[in-house]
């Protein structure tokens, strides 16, 4: 291929300063009720950063996924991606098909079809699930899904139902599903949740492998995955930032410690 899905040169050539945010959260507050989510929330992920952000439940890490990806909007603030694109005034379906992809916690895919006809389904520009399966794939197309079953290791599995995939392959296709889409910024929702050992061994690399040829956001609650992946961390609490840093800075923190780590 000449334009591979994992080298991005002209993502590499748009984003040559990679000091610059591929997002940017400032005073963000989402109030559901009577009750504040998100307070004076700022927050940056630079262009092919790996940041982790963790918490205490009730932190606010799915709200600041749901503001980003459009399901909330917030009261006030600014959302700002990829330097000049404001996502306040987005869609969600225009704000994936700007660059950002989002994988849940629990993995979310078409389980009576198979694993090829997933991935197939989240390449296509029209998402209707039949027009999709109808539609032929291109040459590069098939390329581009061939390398992610492989680099997956779902490649022997590719006629498979996926509904019979175990729960790491469900979260691995998850992934796959999102990869083929060539995001700029990934937000992975607790990617570990469930796996095996050695499955979390492969995708802590996995995502060591795409950081600085996407952005990635994880929001994980495992602290020796986060151990093994993180450069930068953020910590939330009561829907503010705590602290951010490296993992041994806010391991350090005593606030952190307090109503987080422990003692």
């Amino acid at each position: 291929m000449t334009d591979s899905l994992f080298t991005q040169p002209q993502l590499q050539d748009r984003y040559r300063d990679t000091t610059d945010p591929v997002l940017q959260l400032e005073n963000i507050n989402v109030t559901f009720d009577a009750f504040r989510a998100l307070t004076n929330l700022s927050l940056s992920i630079g262009v092919g950063e790996l940041r982790c952000i963790i918490g205490p439940n009730g932190a606010g890490k799915t709200t600041l996924m749901d503001v980003i990806t459009g399901k909330t909007r917030p009261d006030s603030g600014k959302v700002t991606y990829d330097q000049d694109i404001d996502l306040m005034g987005m869609s969600p379906v225009e704000i994936a098909r700007a660059g950002i992809g989002r994988k849940f916690q629990k993995p979310t895919v078409f389980e009576a079809l198979s694993v090829m006809e997933n991935l197939e389904i989240a390449l296509k520009t029209d998402k209707s699930v039949w027009a999709s399966l109808r539609a032929k794939l291109n040459g590069e197309q098939r390329d581009r899904i061939d390398e992610v079953l492989q680099l997956l290791r779902l490649g022997e599995h590719r006629y498979r139902p996926s509904g019979l995939l175990s729960h790491g392959q469900k979260q691995f296709l998850e992934i796959g599903m999102l990869l083929v889409q060539e995001p700029h910024l990934l937000l992975l929702d607790e990617p570990a949740a469930g796996l095996t050992d050695a499955e979390t061994d492969y995708i802590a690399e996995l995502f060591r492998t795409l950081a600085g040829k996407h952005s990635l956001m994880v929001v994980e609650h495992d602290m020796g995955f986060v151990e093994t992946i993180a450069d930068h961390v953020t910590v939330l609490h009561q829907g503010q930032v705590l602290a951010e840093g490296s993992l041994r800075d806010v391991q350090a923190n005593e606030q952190v410690i307090d109503v987080y780590l422990g003692r």
